[in-house]
């Protein structure tokens, strides 16, 4: 075969891999989420196995240990997540008079300062866009709750992904050797070195990431809560969670937890409480966790890694977003790869420069 004949084959087995991940979108949330459980968890079972455990053992003890302790610390933070919410929806009410009070003085500026009509106009104005916000986040939680495929992807999630970890978890080196077998002969040392590249980027990034998310919840949820925040647990582990798309946790938590404290408090003592947690978390981010955990070489530039999680997420959704990292890290490989090749070969190296040219 020529290598037009072979560029042609493997684009096509591309596109055909796309499409399937495309028309199987609404299936595969447990498939893929079982393996990055798995992928996470293969270094522990692998440590276990020199130890003189069976890889089946092994994985029964970690997928054991894995599931035992994020079901204990969701009942452990299921009771006070309900407490908060609950305290919450009874106080909305009195939040929205203080919010009405703080805004008090600025409407009267603004009285001072704008006509009749102006105001007018406002109003008309606000009340507009709080009708569309309020129109969007009403579709957008009818279409989450009431979705053909919602009820399915949390059964499944609950039930299935379980047991895919299990399976890949404990067939995971038998697997790698049998695609090995795979691979083109010619081709199979520059494929087994860019897939050592992937991998050092994605467990370097995953893992760090994933560590680095749930110190970071861990510690926004408590600060807030030690600070007297209504919804403070709620609002400091979603910060945390979100904190893989960077800057993102920080800014929306930021937000979020200095509104909230504005319409809870009458003076300033608690939005400036959770304004200087919020700074001192991303500080603490930024030069104590993310490099020790991430680290500054993972070749995963932070634009790059949010371009990346809102294209998954436009073209896949939740599926998409978990598929988004693995699928840049390749990106980034082949692209490194491919710049490397370009500026090896007589393309770019080959003849005088334009401006000595004869």
């Amino acid at each position: 075969m020529s290598h037009e004949g072979r560029l042609r084959f493997w684009l096509a087995g591309l596109a055909i891999f796309v499409l399937l991940l495309y028309f199987l979108r609404g299936i595969l949330l447990p498939f893929v989420a079982g393996m990055a459980i798995a992928y996470f968890l293969d270094p522990v079972a692998t440590r276990l196995q020199r130890l003189g455990l069976s890889r089946t053992m092994a994985t029964v003890i970690i997928e054991l240990g894995f599931f035992v302790v994020v079901g204990l610390a969701i009942f452990l933070l299921a009771p006070l997540v309900e407490d908060q919410v609950v305290s919450f929806a009874q106080r909305v009410p009195g939040y929205g008079q203080q919010l009405i009070h703080r805004t008090e003085p600025i409407w009267r500026a603004a009285k001072a300062y704008l006509s009749a009509k102006d105001i007018e106009r406002l109003h008309s104005a606000a009340g507009e866009y709080a009708g569309t916000v309020v129109g969007w986040v009403g579709k957008f939680f009818t279409h989450l709750l009431t979705g053909s495929l919602m009820v399915v992807n949390v059964l499944s999630l609950i039930f299935i992904t379980p047991v895919v970890t299990f399976y890949l978890m404990r067939d995971w080196a038998s697997m790698t050797a049998r695609v090995d077998v795979w691979l083109p002969r010619r081709q199979a040392s520059t494929i087994h070195q860019q897939l050592h590249e992937i991998d050092v980027i994605l467990s370097g990034f995953v893992r760090g990431q994933a560590l680095l998310c749930l110190s970071l919840g861990s510690f926004y949820a408590l600060g807030l809560t030690l600070a007297g925040l209504d919804l403070g647990l709620v609002v400091g582990f979603a910060a945390g969670i979100i904190s893989f798309i960077p800057y993102l946790g920080t800014i929306s938590g930021f937000v979020v937890g200095v509104a909230l404290a504005l319409a809870q408090s009458q003076d300033w003592t608690l939005p400036l409480t959770v304004a200087g947690i919020f700074v001192v978390g991303n500080l603490i981010e930024g030069n104590i966790l993310a490099p020790k955990l991430v680290g500054e070489k993972i070749g995963l530039h932070p634009v790059w890694v949010i371009f990346a999680l809102l294209a998954g997420g436009a073209l896949f959704g939740f599926l998409g977003i978990l598929l988004a990292l693995p699928v840049a890290a390749v990106i980034g490989v082949l692209a490194r790869f491919a710049l490397d090749r370009y500026m090896a070969s007589s393309l770019y190296g080959s003849g005088p420069p334009e401006g000595n040219a004869p």
